[in-house]
């Protein structure tokens, strides 16, 4: 080969390995400024999965499984009946305590008798009281002229005593009479109250003989079955509210300068794809490590200490429109990206003001009907409606 072709050979390599140069450095170049002016403003993680709340269904008593109403992947709504428990032993109960009410009332109404007794025997002994004061006043102006005997008055004296002794035990009778009465009215009286408290929880049991979902959503487990003999902390169902979903985004120590609160947040799931994007923004960080809340913590205090990476959960929202169109399941993969370019929120929720999330069955209706049922009683069993007065 002649030095001209070896000239041109060198030439050529020169010239291309220029160009390979030029486009690394326009590449490198394009990376730096998809950093510089993009990138560096999104923070995105793979690991991230999507949460929600587990709601537990229990019985508040224990009972006898009659009927199931809903299985798993049932969709139910807040106060939908599920269970239907063995009423029977709730109804014995009730009546139970509905006839020990009119006992009561009926008890209590003679003790309200027995004061307006007393009453009559302290006036009745206060009247042979001031006779026998008179007898004895008369009778010591006759014995000083001598007209009776030293025998009757001794016996006038005596009529006295008696008469006062009577006096002052019926008071004492109805002093302690009045000490079981007073201040109260029959219906208000602590007996009274006492068996109308065990009326009330009497009929609210064989209320929570038929239990109500708590929350609308869908049912993911039921282990209960019919026929099963039930505790109060027996768990009947689990039921997911999947219009309340939240995803946990485990971000690196690394990822967690720029974050803050408020955030706006683009999310893709495994389940559908890239080609379904969700919307949300970031609703906190987590005070903690996920290892930092082990039974039991890492202890790095030894010699061959390696360090590990540690991740911390972002709280991201999720926008119920959405959830309604593509609805998501506790669980799945999320891919989230987190755009940090506004920094001005915080990174902890300072002083927000705290709402109910969720809230049981209302069961006050059944305490007004419980009341109705307890005036009824009242009202049949009884007359004296007003406490009685002082002697």
């Amino acid at each position: 080969m002649d030095n001209t072709s070896l000239s041109q050979n060198n030439k050529t390599r020169r010239l291309l390995l220029l160009w390979v140069t030029i486009g690394i450095l326009v590449i490198g170049l394009g990376f730096f400024l998809y950093w510089l002016l993009y990138s560096r403003f999104y923070e995105t993680t793979d690991d991230a999965y999507v949460r929600g709340n587990s709601v537990l269904v229990m019985s508040e008593i224990p009972g006898h499984v009659n009927t199931i109403f809903a299985d798993e992947t049932d969709s139910v709504t807040k106060g939908q009946k599920l269970i239907l428990l063995d009423p029977l032993n709730a109804k014995i109960a009730l009546d139970i305590a509905k006839a020990q009410l009119a006992i009561t009332v009926r008890n209590v109404s003679q003790l309200y008798n027995h004061v307006d007794q007393l009453k009559d025997k302290v006036g009745l002994t206060k009247d042979n009281l001031d006779n026998a004061t008179k007898d004895l006043q008369r009778r010591r102006g006759l014995v000083v002229n001598k007209t009776i005997s030293s025998e009757e008055m001794q016996h006038s004296e005596n009529a006295f005593n008696t008469a006062k002794d009577s006096y002052e035990l019926a008071k004492q009778e109805l002093i302690a009479a009045l000490a079981v009465v007073e201040g109260v009215d029959l219906y208000h009286h602590p007996q009274i109250e006492q068996a109308a408290v065990n009326v009330r929880n009497a009929y609210l049991n064989l209320q929570r003989t038929t239990i109500y979902a708590p929350v609308s959503g869908y049912v993911a487990k039921r282990p209960v079955q019919v026929g099963q003999q039930i505790n109060a902390n027996t768990v009947l169902m689990v039921i997911i509210p999947l219009n309340e979903l939240w995803v946990d985004a485990n971000y690196k120590e690394s990822q967690l300068r720029d974050i803050r609160i408020g955030q706006n947040v683009t999310m893709t799931t495994d389940a559908y794809g890239s080609d379904v994007v969700y919307h949300g923004t970031v609703l906190g960080l987590s005070p903690g490590t996920g290892s930092a809340f082990d039974l039991l913590p890492p202890q790095n205090a030894t010699g061959n200490w390696i360090k590990v990476v540690q991740r911390l959960p972002v709280r991201i929202s999720l926008s119920p429109k959405e959830l309604e169109k593509n609805p998501l399941s506790i669980g799945l993969s999320v891919t989230v990206t987190i755009a940090s370019h506004n920094h001005s929120g915080s990174r902890l929720n300072a002083n927000r003001p705290l709402k109910a999330l969720y809230d049981a069955v209302d069961y006050s209706s059944n305490i007004q009907e419980a009341d109705t049922i307890i005036n009824e009683i009242l009202e049949a069993n009884s007359k004296n409606l007003s406490s009685p007065k002082e002697p």
